[in-house]
């Protein structure tokens, strides 16, 4: 009950639904409850006039008419300026003329109108804190709506009722919960679904409905949860002649950022096999279609799918309606055309579509529509995706224009009969276990017995204690005597921890592989969102509803169980805002899986240089502000634990971007406790990523946290050229990004390389700031190296230049290239947090003052603040 209230309250701006036939509907009820007076909507097509509910109740005398007080918050519509309410239960009743065509309709269109506002009963009950049910039909054969408040938005509830369940008369009943509470309802809309809407197609069936019995299907009510434009705007009920809200997709889009791009077209919609009563033609003209020249890291280019995600009752049969517009079919080269797979959850809907090839398609720009019975899965998300097939050509992918998903409804009486089967399977299940375990035990009491005699018998010498380390059953971890989980064990120094970090509760990580494959799909290569080192990265939703990425280890990885034990030990023990969380792992079955927080903008990398869609490129502040965040998460794990700890392999695939573009540190397989008090380093063979290694650490294989800073200032330069560290593609001068950038500073040539895509939005001092700290961080030697936190100190000075520069130019508009100072104001060249904000006391580090920075970098930077570029 709790899952569908969620349901319900996740779904409060959705939409309203489908109705009448062509043709002015032979009967219709629209009712503005509690109203006082008709309220007309002249805009919408066809117009409606609702009228006032007190003919339609069953009784009145225990109902009450409840005026919203506050006009503002009824702007939406005037029917929500009053309600009708009670604290015991009440009906409507709608008499269903008999003879018309409309009452050979197969289903009827019930839309509910619920808006909370500030009324309460005589009772003191208060309506925005309403619970209630509401069953529908004849006999009150259908509970639509159980234990349900609505939300304090307000919303529409759209039902498909069968007709044969109204008997002449369709009742509408509300039902308070036990207890003080209230129920409440501020417009009713029924009248006859167009007989075209619903079920007059084949269906396809797909998952765990593949075997569902579909006359069944067809008689059971439905819900529309959501009803979407793809690709395109809201779409009102004024548009619309079943005055049908359509919403746009974007909430609903899962995976990073420019995988899809929109399409549209001002050529007349073409019905051929249904009318726009389906889906009207706006919704036909705008689509999401497959970006061919999306490709990051995470995606393969040639088979990444476009996905969207919804919240949904785990394992409830839903009825999902695609609808698709080829806007150049009949331009596709003849038996080619566009080709791409549909997926609904896991499973593939339609393998190979291919619309010229379609019955029911015959030219370009006509409307046609898929359906597919589907059954949520446990985690309770249901997952609709398009995306190229293996026969698709390389510039070519899927598209989609709408999309609905509606829930059944089954009738009371089936529900009855379902839960009295389910309690006698649970009953049958319960004995045959109690007797199978009795079994059991009698044998395993007699074989017990018999070990001992036969072990009494033979009188063996005792053994000694286990030294030569013979295997145990696999675990993370080793225990100790108190059952603790220890550190892995040490192999050439490697994957050494200790101290603090030996102890941790595995149990509570352990997430059991069924679930992981639940939440992945089977880890379906639909799901799969990356490829490193460790193996394959996949996204998924836990049981919970918790959106997670699982790298699950492969045969072929370059890393083992060392990886696999520190990553589990180090993000066990620590918590950072910007460290990428661990939520568990899973190591059934010889496995080695690990169950990190989902960031849906992927990796830093991507944003630099993955994507060709010059909309996704950072900012100058973003790119400040994502450095700071992976500056400070690095600083803590130097410095804000009990115990130093080195990461060893920073670099721009491993600082991931979620929501608001935070940037978090992930992957810490090769993390190292750092060295101890007193000592300078730790002795141990090199690990790390080539073009970000520590030249250092390379050659004398000691290990300081000043390794993390040389990788952390190539990363910088990356964020300030955006291209890859190697390029081997590149002159042999410009091959490595460390040492072109490193002697392109040093010349006064940052204009040169910095991303163009940056020019004319950047401050002269935050750039050269920048572009100095990253210098400092790449010297030779680690003595020479900031640490992390002199290097956060001077991020934040940089971004702080950058917004002083964004505010002086919204109230100045001087035409100067950069901020300028007071001329007395000094400008340090490197400022370490533990010295003077002035002079760094270093000969070479002497402090400038801001004329002299003006006039040594004006020419450097005018053509990059002008826009030139490279």
């Amino acid at each position: 009950m709790a899952i569908l209230v969620i349901l319900l309250l996740a779904t409060s701006s959705l939409p309203s639904a489908a109705l009448a036939a062509s043709s002015p509907a032979a009967f219709s009820f629209f009712l503005a409850c509690g109203a006082s007076s008709v309220v007309s909507f002249p805009r919408d097509n066809p117009a409606r006039s609702f009228t006032p509910d007190g003919d339609y109740l069953v009784s009145s005398h225990n109902t009450q008419t409840l005026t919203n007080a506050n006009s503002n918050s009824a702007a939406a519509s005037p029917l929500y300026s009053a309600a009708r309410a009670s604290s015991s239960p009440f009906s409507y009743k709608f008499a269903i003329p008999g003879g018309s065509d409309a009452q050979a309709a197969a289903f009827l269109v019930l839309r509910l109108h619920f808006f909370p506002f500030a009324a309460s009963l005589q009772s003191g009950v208060s309506i925005s804190s309403a619970r209630f049910a509401v069953s529908v039909g004849r006999d009150d054969a259908y509970t639509v709506l159980s234990a349900f408040t609505p939300p304090s938005a307000g919303v529409v509830k759209e039902f498909f009722i069968p007709s044969a369940a109204s008997g002449g008369d369709f009742r509408v009943t509300f039902t308070p919960d036990a207890g003080s509470s209230a129920a409440f309802v501020n417009a009713v809309e029924l009248f006859p679904a167009p007989a075209e809407l619903l079920w007059n197609s084949s269906v396809t069936q797909v998952g765990a409905a593949a075997n569902a019995d579909m006359a069944t299907w067809q008689q059971e009510a439905l819900e529309t949860v959501y009803r979407l434009n793809v690709g395109g705007p809201k779409v009102t009920k004024e548009n619309d002649t079943l005055w049908r809200t359509w919403l746009p997709d974007d909430p609903f889009l899962y995976g990073p950022a420019g995988l899809s791009m929109v399409n549209s077209t001002d050529t007349p919609i073409v019905y051929a096999s249904y009318t726009s009563e389906v889906a009207p033609d706006i919704v036909y003209r705008t689509q999401r279609a497959t970006n061919a020249s999306a490709g990051t890291e995470f995606v393969q280019p040639a088979l990444f799918n476009i996905t969207w995600t919804f919240p949904a009752e785990a394992r409830s049969k839903y009825l999902v309606r695609l609808h698709f517009c080829d806007y150049e079919l009949m331009s596709s080269v003849v038996g080619v055309g566009i080709m791409f797979n549909v997926f609904i959850g896991p499973d593939m809907g339609t393998e190979d579509l291919m619309p010229t090839k379609s019955p029911i398609v015959a030219q370009s720009n006509q409307a046609f529509y898929l359906d597919y019975a589907a059954t949520a899965p446990a985690t309770g998300n249901l997952t609709v995706s398009i995306g190229k097939s293996v026969k698709s050509s390389a510039d070519e992918g899927g598209f989609l224009n709408g999309l609905e998903i509606m829930r059944l409804r089954p009738s009371d009486g089936w529900t009855a009969w379902r839960a009295s089967k389910r309690r006698r399977t649970v009953l049958i299940a319960t004995l045959s276990a109690v007797l199978g375990a009795s079994v059991l035990a009698c044998a395993a009491l007699c074989l017990v017995i018999l070990l001992r005699r036969r072990r009494h018998l033979r009188r063996p010498a005792p053994e000694a204690d286990n030294k030569d380390g013979s295997t145990l059953p696999w675990s993370p971890y080793t225990q100790d005597s108190s059952g603790w989980p220890m550190e892995p064990s040490s192999r050439s120094g490697e994957g050494t921890t200790t101290g603090a970090m030996q102890r941790v509760g595995t149990q509570q990580l352990h997430i059991p592989l069924e679930d992981l494959k639940e939440a992945t799909g089977g880890f379906h290569e639909r799901n799969l969102i990356g490829v490193g080192g460790f193996g394959n990265v996949y996204r998924g939703v836990l049981r919970d509803g918790t959106r997670v990425a699982v790298k699950r280890a492969t045969r072929a990885s370059k890393q083992g169980l060392p990886e696999f034990q520190t990553e589990i030990v180090v993000l066990s023990r620590i918590r950072h805002r910007h460290l990428v969380s661990l939520i568990g792992y899973c190591n059934e079955q010889a496995e080695m899986i690990l169950v990190y927080e989902y960031m849906d903008k992927g990796t830093l990398r991507g944003h630099l240089y993955g994507f060709d869609d010059g909309e996704s490129a950072l900012s100058w502040k973003q790119r400040l502000e994502i450095c700071i965040g992976a500056a400070r998460g690095l600083h803590y794990l130097h410095t804000g634990y009990s115990e130093n700890i080195i990461h060893r392999d920073v670099k721009s695939t491993n600082i991931l971007l979620g929501d608001g573009y935070i940037a978090k540190v992930a992957d810490f397989g090769l993390s190292r406790v750092g060295p101890s008090f007193g000592e300078t380093h730790v002795s141990t063979a090199v690990k790390g990523s080539f073009g970000y290694l520590d030249p250092e650490y390379f050659k004398t294989q000691q290990l300081t946290d000043k390794s993390d800073v040389y990788s952390f200032g190539v990363v910088l330069f990356e964020v300030l050229c955006a291209r890859p560290v190697i390029d081997q593609s590149l002159e042999r001068d410009q091959i490595n990004l460390a040492e072109w950038a490193v002697a392109s500073q040093r010349r006064g040539h940052l204009d040169r390389i910095a991303d163009p895509r940056i020019a004319g939005q950047v401050n002269e001092n935050s750039l050269r700031k920048f572009a100095e700290t990253a210098e400092r961080c790449l010297a030779d030697y680690g003595q020479d190296r900031p640490s992390m936190g002199d290097v956060l100190w001077n991020l934040e000075y940089c971004l702080q230049l950058q917004e002083t520069h964004v505010r002086r130019d919204a109230f100045e508009d001087s035409g100067a290239v950069g901020a300028q100072f007071p001329e007395d104001v000094v400008v340090p060249r490197w400022v370490p947090s533990s010295t003077s904000f002035l002079t760094t006391g270093d000969p070479d580090d002497t402090a400038l003052t801001v004329s002299d920075v003006n006039a040594a970098n004006s020419k450097v930077f005018s053509q990059l603040s002008a826009g030139e570029g490279r």
